[in-house]
């Protein structure tokens, strides 16, 4: 019987986006197959994070392409781009805490191209006076991962509505980043 490895990703990361600890054994059992098909398919922990990193990559970009970030007001583009990355908040919180994916030279070029669209679009939020200019669109950006993995943390552990999640990263992430109108009148 031939073994489903995008099954056991999906298995593996809703496994770990509940408890980032678990072992091989873990997620072997919960994807349903022994220890021994799990090696075969990724020789250790790291394999399986990298693979699930992959996986991550694809489902940002997916949601990039269909938050339409270049249509009307930044701030509207903002709240389709967490909409659209919340199915996979929780994966990408789990992979926020994995230091070996952010660090040497090995790291993943796609988070590269992520980070550049999500800062592309709050370039064009500032061009448009929309947002502050005074914080910088790498620090925005970096931002708005952290408020998403801490909304999908608190999502999971049933301390916020699941159904507030894109309503509350919005207005806490945009509601620092809007300009307010006596930072307009200072700089007229």
């Amino acid at each position: 019987m031939a073994v489903d490895r995008d099954h056991v990703l999906r298995s593996a990361a809703a496994l770990l986006t509940r408890k980032s600890t678990s072992t091989m054994d873990e997620v072997a059992k919960a994807a349903g197959i022994s220890r021994a098909t799990l090696h075969r398919l990724f020789a250790g922990r790291d394999a399986l994070v990298r693979a699930l990193e992959s996986l991550g990559i694809a489902e940002c970009e997916a949601a990039l392409d269909a938050a339409r970030l270049s249509e009307g007001p930044a701030r509207d583009a903002v709240g389709r781009l967490v909409r659209e990355l919340e199915p996979a908040a929780g994966l990408l919180a789990f992979l926020y805490s994995e230091n070996q994916l952010f660090e040497g030279e090995e790291q993943n070029e796609g988070w590269t191209r992520i980070d550049d669209r999500i800062a592309a679009l709050f370039r064009r939020g500032q061009s448009s006076g929309e947002f502050r200019i005074d914080l910088t669109p790498a620090w925005l950006t970096e931002a708005l991962y952290g408020l998403m993995a801490s909304g999908a943390w608190a999502v999971q552990e049933g301390r916020v509505a699941a159904n507030d999640f894109t309503h509350m990263i919005v207005e806490l992430l945009l509601g620092g980043a809007l300009r307010r109108d006596e930072t307009r009148r200072e700089e007229s």
